[in-house]
């Protein structure tokens, strides 16, 4: 299986800068394992999008998946309360 390359937007950069150190870590090395498996066990496909979620402790990660460029884009990183909105 080919390696595919990681995106993170902008403001999802920003939305990691926020998490607290210890989060933080967990997140990103979550992020880094996309690279090699892009729908890990866990992973859900949202309704209605064409983006998945996954899940690390009480925070989610939303992403995208272009299987023809072999890329990833995290989209949105945020609290399970509020980051569907």
């Amino acid at each position: 299986m080919a390696s595919y390359s990681l995106f993170i937007k902008p403001s999802a950069a920003k939305e990691i800068e926020t998490l607290p150190k210890q989060d933080r870590r967990k997140v990103v090395s979550r992020i880094e394992a996309l690279a090699t498996n892009p729908r890990p066990p866990g992973c859900e496909k949202l309704s209605g999008q064409e983006q998945y979620r996954i899940r690390q402790g009480k925070y989610r990660i939303l992403y995208t998946i272009d299987d023809k460029q072999v890329v990833v884009v995290v989209v949105r990183v945020g609290h399970r309360k509020g980051v569907y909105r």
